[in-house]
């Protein structure tokens, strides 16, 4: 940490932790799971929120006995060896550029808000070029005005929330527009449990971003107030996402939710106020562009980790004249440029299949800090059972994922990156052994000749 960097609060830590996890994955992502459970979406989030919370109380719990910025590789490799360090590090790369891909066609399908004829690509390619020169330039005034897009994303829900409930109350004029509010089991569930189980990969996809509690949390005045600032964010986190997609579900009919616009963009539509489905645009935009640049820079820079570490070729950790390393930022770049190919051949279902397969490696890492939890922490009875109940529901929103045929893609997806993780892996794995061997077999060579010495 550099000295110039202030101590956080641990309350501090919770809002900017709320601020910085509210991402397209919540604006936009949260369609595909409003249109797949409708109101009971609202059960995938709150399900989705405790699962999170067993993850995070796993990971707070590491971080504050041993506070590491890298610390889903760090924490695997520590309790499972190279081998889980590798594949770990490998699969959160991976599943940050598929994030980093999902949040470029987020922000390219708002901005087709103001030109809807312009296809997703030209916006992808457009945001693309001004994320790599943000990290050219340098992130240092980024990162200062991180707090500020934080709070922007925070100020456009509760505008959302706050408007919404005039709506309702009749102080708002939403032109006659009716309310929709579920009056029976038919119309709360309108795909049954079936709907329920596709949905909650989605919902999980919404709290994605737990890792920056525990990057930030080196920064507390006191490490050990890291479990205490997560529960205090992910209540908040859950409150926001619950009441604002209420909100959603009851003010707008579920055939009206597409994935060309944010669910909460269709509902202020409705409202007799022209400027402020501009203005939350505009808002969600410039905040996940953002986001978007932050995880350029987080992804460029893992792979410079990934590479000191011995995890990936030294040539990704050589720098030059640039901010970065030009092959680590190269590479980055290729993952994107893949999204914007896909944008350009996939153009309806672009966003959906990215989604899906991020929302998938996000959850395959998670399983990782469940399990290396359990090597590195003395747990409880009770901490056990927390552990399985999590487990339970990230398989459920994995298996969730193959229900529809617009989601299974993504699924195929997320197992090709495994699939290539693991051989690379395997194959690794043999080094590490064989370099492991090789050190002790020279620490007692070394050891024989000072012997012979003496």
């Amino acid at each position: 940490m550099n000295k110039e960097e202030k101590k956080l609060k641990w309350w501090q830590l919770s809002i900017l932790g709320t601020g910085f996890i509210i991402g397209t994955g919540f604006f936009l992502g949260s369609n595909i799971a409003i249109k797949a459970a409708g109101p009971a979406v609202l059960v995938t989030f709150l399900l989705a929120a405790i699962g999170t919370y067993i993850v995070y109380d796993v990971l707070s719990r590491m971080t504050a006995d041993d506070p590491q910025s890298g610390s889903f590789s760090y924490y695997s490799k520590k309790a499972f060896g190279n081998w889980a360090g590798f594949a770990s590090g490998w699969v959160y790369w991976s599943s940050e550029m598929l994030i980093m891909g999902s949040q470029l066609t987020g922000i390219s399908i708002f901005t087709k808000f103001w030109f809807p004829e312009v296809p997703i690509w030209i916006f992808a390619s457009i945001y693309t070029v001004l994320g790599i020169i943000v990290v050219l330039v340098g992130v240092k005034w980024f990162e200062r005005l991180g707090n500020l897009f934080a709070i922007a994303k925070l100020s456009a829900i509760v505008m959302f929330i706050i408007l919404a409930i005039l709506g309702l109350f009749g102080v708002l004029d939403r032109g006659g527009g009716r309310t929709y509010f579920p009056n029976s089991l038919t119309t709360f569930l309108p795909a049954g449990l079936k709907g329920v189980w596709a949905a909650l990969l989605f919902s999980f996809y919404a709290f994605g971003g737990i890792e920056i509690m525990s990057i930030y949390a080196t920064r507390l005045e006191n490490a050990k107030d890291a479990p205490k600032s997560g529960k205090v964010m992910l209540v908040l986190l859950t409150t926001i996402y619950l009441v604002s997609i209420g909100m959603s579900v009851i003010l707008v009919q579920l055939s009206k939710f597409t994935m060309d616009d944010s669910p909460f963009v269709v509902a202020l539509d409705g409202f007799r106020l022209a400027f402020i489905p501009h203005l939350f645009t505009a808002i969600l935009v410039i905040a996940g562009f953002s986001t978007m640049s932050a995880s350029l820079y987080a992804v460029t820079t893992l792979l410079i980790s990934l590479s000191k570490e011995g995890y990936a070729p030294k040539k990704l950790s050589k720098k030059g004249k640039l901010k970065v390393p030009f092959p680590a930022l190269v590479l980055t770049t290729g993952g994107l440029i893949v999204s914007i190919v896909l944008g350009l051949l996939l153009p309806n279902s672009v966003y959906e299949y990215i989604t899906t397969a991020a929302g998938l490696m996000l959850l395959y890492n998670w399983v990782f800090i469940l399990y290396s939890g359990k090597r590195l922490l003395t747990l409880t009875r009770v901490d056990q059972i927390k552990r399985i109940i999590a487990t339970v529901l990230i398989l459920s929103a994995v298996t969730g994922s193959l229900i529809y045929h617009s989601s299974r893609p993504g699924f195929y997806i997320s197992i090709g990156f495994l699939f290539v993780i693991g051989i690379v892996t395997v194959i690794m794995n043999r080094r590490f052994k064989g370099a492991k061997e090789e050190g002790q077999r020279t620490k007692q060579t070394g050891l024989f000749e000072r012997l012979e010495k003496i």
